[in-house]
């Protein structure tokens, strides 16, 4: 069977809602070891965190991303704080930077950002970091602060991935490497050193083809898996083995 880790998903998102318990006792009859569901505001942390604590397999990532970086109260990184000392959650995030859609001002995703990059420090937790157009300011802060972690839904060029790595830090790609436009991605997937790379879903979203608009879900990773391990020219089977064995790593999961 498949050895499948999700290092990115959100199962507390409401498109889980009408069969969330009947799709998470599931997964692991399809292969999967391991689930990092992500929240990203205070709410959806929490959710997170319920979750890792019904279902053995998934464990919580607690953050507030960029996206809701203009929403945030001074309450809520107090709250934070005590999220991320929960047990189940190991790691912050989703955290970071979001410049494509750009409709929350800049220096509030980044001062948000940088708060949370802090707090990693502190607390010796790594972090999963949303960067999307904003790579050059992305690189300079986890070049300050340089926390353990990784880059999810990595869309950087293979130049970034390689200062990424001299970090210490992960790629996470996912179905975007299926797609027909996957250029950078594949590249990236090419050229990454194989014990700094994870896989993940992002889950409900960015399923992978052939079911690319449809809700995604850890058990598609193996489309991912199969397209990468075609462009390094190794068995796919031996590639998941070695990400799940990565994510492991990278979260400090026994």
């Amino acid at each position: 069977m498949s050895r499948i880790f999700d290092t990115h998903a959100h199962y507390e998102d409401s498109r889980f809602d009408f069969d969330r318990d009947a799709l998470l006792k599931g997964l692991p009859l399809r292969g999967v070891e391991g689930v990092i569901t992500c929240g990203i505001d205070i709410k959806t942390s929490e959710k997170a965190l319920a979750l890792a604590e019904t279902y053995p397999y998934i464990k919580a990532a607690c953050g507030i991303d960029p996206q809701e970086a203009d929403k945030v109260s001074p309450g809520d990184f107090a709250r934070l704080s005590e999220l991320l000392k929960n047990k189940n959650c190991v790691a912050i995030g989703e955290i970071g930077l979001e410049y494509h859609y750009d409709d929350v001002p800049r220096d509030t995703q980044l001062s948000v950002f940088e708060k949370q990059l802090k707090m990693a420090k502190y607390l010796h937790l790594p972090v999963i970091v949303h960067d999307r157009e904003a790579h050059a300011d992305t690189l300079r802060l986890l070049q300050k602060y340089r926390p353990a972690g990784v880059l999810h839904c990595f869309s950087g060029s293979v130049e970034m991935m390689e200062e990424i790595v001299k970090l210490g830090m992960y790629i996470g790609l996912g179905g975007v490497v299926t797609f027909k436009n996957a250029k950078k991605p594949l590249a990236v997937a090419s050229a990454v050193p194989l014990e700094r790379l994870v896989l993940e879903t992002d889950a409900p979203y960015m399923a992978p083809e052939p079911f690319r608009g449809k809700r995604c879900d850890s058990s598609l990773i193996p489309y991912a898996a199969a397209k990468i391990a075609e462009v390094r020219h190794m068995d796919t089977d031996a590639l998941l083995a070695q990400t799940a064995e990565n994510a492991r790593r990278l979260f400090q999961i026994g």
